[in-house]
């Protein structure tokens, strides 16, 4: 079976970078939270930074979908699931911490 091309840009990005694919999904979701709060002057309590990192991680993962259709006959979700959660998993939490400081719930906060 033929590597697709989205496959072979992830393994190409994995050998130039020398960092594993989960790191990778770390990376890729704190720099498109950080890049969306920035482009839409969004403060990170806001919501909009957040929802986009999660559909650019959904975006992937169907991509995932298709190849894993296409190359074993079912979708492995669990390893989507996986690289979803590693993916937003940074942005949700300060987008939380946000919140929290926003709302004065963090300590020192003003």
């Amino acid at each position: 079976m033929e590597t697709s091309l989205v496959q072979a840009a992830k393994l190409l990005v994995v050998n130039i970078t020398g960092l594993s694919k989960d790191a990778l999904h770390i990376h890729l979701g704190l720099a498109a939270f950080l890049a969306m709060s920035w482009l839409c002057r969004r403060n990170p309590s806001r919501l909009a930074p957040l929802a986009a990192v999660v559909a650019i991680a959904c975006l992937g993962e169907l991509l995932d979908m298709r190849d894993d259709l296409a190359t074993f006959g079912y979708w492995r979700w669990q390893a989507s699931l996986h690289d979803v959660l590693n993916t937003c998993a940074w942005p949700a939490l300060l987008t939380l911490w946000a919140i929290a400081r926003r709302k004065g719930h963090v300590p020192g906060a003003t």
